[in-house]
């Protein structure tokens, strides 16, 4: 199983930014994903899911509202799209095959002035 992140970055408070993560190494469209992330000393938190058929979709009360899950099964990728970053957003994020312990290599994003 492999997870290859990217689109990470600097951002002013107010941006956007996508996050992508392309999976290998097992059926993609047969599993829900998941994404999360990390601050220092902290740990690591729910931020959204998606299920096999993005159908269902979940978020944590902090993003509710300005990111949104997305999959691609064509394309093995699930995408997050964060709008009106927060310097609150500012961590670690990374993928995660939910349920399993498979997770991407993460990717940082700093929202800052």
């Amino acid at each position: 199983v492999q997870f290859v992140q990217s689109g990470g970055g600097l951002v002013q408070p107010g941006g956007s930014l996508r996050l992508s993560c392309a999976a290998s190494g097992f059926t993609f469209s047969s599993y829900s994903m998941s994404w999360y992330r990390q601050v220092p000393e902290k740990p690591r938190e729910f931020v959204a899911s998606i299920n096999d058929n993005s159908a269902a979709t979940n978020y944590a009360g902090s993003v509710l509202g300005r990111f949104t899950i997305s999959r691609d099964n064509a394309k093995n990728t699930v995408y997050l799209q964060m709008n009106s970053l927060k310097p609150d957003d500012t961590a670690v994020y990374y993928c995660h095959r939910s349920l399993y312990s498979d997770w991407g290599q993460g990717t940082q994003v700093t929202v800052s002035s």
